[in-house]
């Protein structure tokens, strides 16, 4: 019989609705404690073998917010806690692509994606008083090539201005995708079979 009282608790850093959603998928009991992590602090003092390096990246900012929310919970509970940290981000050529900032910005990035395949990377963060994991997930996307009309249509959607890379493959933006090598859910937001396997080895 299981030991309920040495079972950890997880607590997702993160508001982001599509992780919640997949971890409820996979039938995963949490509660949700938004990270405060001051990104362009950490990203400011990333050392340039990090900051060009989108696995690392994205690994590095991951850590960081599991690591703020873990501090937060050891003061104030006894409970033993495991967080999760991840963060997501699109990359061509090697050049990381964050949320567009106006729409002239939404058609650049749609057009440099057109018609070619790029790189989603998720970093994942499992932190533990005793416990710690990071690791990250690579995913190809290819689009198919998009006519002016297409991108226009797209954007009317509003969906692309709160998505890394101008798009979101779990909504209107999977009618721009040809094809995709690697995790699905990586693209959504986490790589969650892989995320499950890892959380067990931490306790959950």
């Amino acid at each position: 019989m299981e030991n309920v009282l040495n079972k950890k608790r997880l607590v997702l850093a993160s508001n982001s609705p599509r992780r919640k959603e997949l971890l409820t998928q996979a039938g995963i009991d949490f509660k949700t404690l938004v990270s405060q992590t001051d990104e362009k602090k950490v990203i400011s003092e990333m050392p340039p073998g990090i900051i060009n390096n989108p696995a690392s990246y994205v690994a590095c900012l991951a850590e960081a917010k599991a690591k703020e929310v873990l501090d937060r919970l050891s003061k104030d509970n006894s409970e033993p806690f495991i967080v999760l940290g991840a963060d997501t981000v699109v990359s061509a050529d090697g050049k990381i692509i964050g949320k567009p900032k106006d729409r002239e910005d939404a058609v650049k990035i749609l057009k440099l994606l057109s018609g070619r395949t790029h790189q989603v990377y998720t970093g994942v963060a499992i932190l533990g008083e005793d416990f710690k994991e990071v690791f990250c997930e690579e995913t190809d996307v290819t689009f198919y090539d998009l006519t002016d009309e297409e991108i226009e249509a797209y954007i009317l959607t509003n969906e692309p201005f709160d998505k890394a890379g101008a798009y979101g493959i779990q909504g209107y933006g999977a009618i721009l995708v040809k094809k995709i090598n690697g995790d699905y859910n990586n693209v959504v937001g986490l790589p969650l079979a892989e995320t499950v396997r890892r959380l067990r080895g931490a306790g959950i």
